[in-house]
């Protein structure tokens, strides 16, 4: 009984810690003066863009498979990162902020440079963009690993390993 409170706790928390880290991304995303320029840029490019090639007999199914991969780039940053630090650290009884808030934003502002396969040598600029990208990214996780340990971590059992 005791392993499936923790379950709905924990499945609670991730609920609440989830939109959370969206919330902090958007507000990251829009408050960064050079992450503002570029989606305000990337924004109406490919809304145009999109127009265009609907008028010009492109199918709707482009616009399905771009929804697709938006939402699959937003699942590895929002949903992934907390639910594997949540996993591992209910299995190993890892209860600490520092785990849940530093671990979380680590492996959110990983993602990217883990998905890619080669960074980009020698512009200086992109690599300052890329920077302020990756911490607007672990402020993301960190606020939702925060939020987990708020609700899950703070009070669960201490009994086990570690």
């Amino acid at each position: 009984m005791r392993f499936l409170g923790r379950v709905f706790v924990g499945c609670l928390a991730l609920l609440l810690a989830i939109p959370c880290g969206a919330f902090v991304l958007g507000l990251g995303a829009m408050l960064d003066p050079v992450s503002r320029d570029v989606l305000g840029n990337l924004g109406l490019a490919g809304l145009f863009e999109g127009l265009n090639d609907l008028a010009s007999g492109i199918g709707p199914e482009t616009v399905l498979f771009a929804l697709a991969a938006f939402a699959r780039a937003l699942f590895l940053l929002l949903v992934l990162p907390p639910v594997a630090l949540a996993v591992i650290g209910e299995t190993l009884n890892w209860r600490s902020a520092a785990w849940y808030g530093a671990g979380t934003g680590l492996l959110t502002a990983l993602v990217p440079w883990l998905a890619r396969s080669a960074a980009r040598a020698g512009d200086t600029q992109a690599f300052a963009q890329e920077g302020r990208i990756t911490a607007i990214l672990f402020l993301t996780g960190a606020a939702s690993g925060l939020v987990y340990w708020l609700v899950a971590g703070r009070f669960g059992p201490r009994d086990g390993a570690v």
